[in-house]
């Protein structure tokens, strides 16, 4: 369905247009995800801490300025989020032995099997875009890489 029709609404022009598809589209595409995360009792932050803190667990201990430069929210306040996964008990937070000042962390098994008994958020994840073909999908991230620059 169309922008126009779905928001009964007017642009100034294309630019606008698309900008205003792409930010309506953005947040009809995640809805199913994020309730998918609020079943867990997670938010897309927390979750994404976890993901990171599980694919690179093998590289030993990370670090919060590790997870920032890896945050899809790269405004999000990663010591906080970290304190509430560490009161729910999904990560291990201690002092590095390196730097007294900096915190290590990893996920622990309950933080890994949260994560296994959430990958139906990955098929939801996998399944949002199932409108396209794999080509469509691939046009789509690269027009969405030139929009960054």
């Amino acid at each position: 369905m169309k922008i126009e029709d779905e928001i009964k609404g007017r642009f100034r022009n294309e630019y606008h247009k698309g900008l205003i598809n792409l930010t309506y589209t953005m947040k009809q595409v995640s809805y199913d995800f994020h309730q998918s995360l609020k079943k867990h009792g997670l938010t897309e932050q927390q979750y994404n801490i976890l993901k990171v803190l599980r694919g690179f667990r093998k590289e030993g201990p990370l670090s919060i300025g590790f997870l920032k430069d890896r945050m899809l929210d790269k405004k999000s306040d990663v010591s906080r989020i970290v304190d509430k996964l560490f009161f729910k008990g999904l990560i291990i937070r201690q002092e590095s032995p390196a730097d007294r000042r900096q915190k290590d962390l990893e996920i622990t098994n309950k933080g890994l099997e949260l994560l296994t008994r959430m990958d139906n958020c990955e098929k939801i994840v996998d399944t949002l875009l199932s409108n396209l073909s794999l080509e469509e999908v691939k046009e789509l991230n690269r027009l969405l890489d030139k929009i960054r620059g």
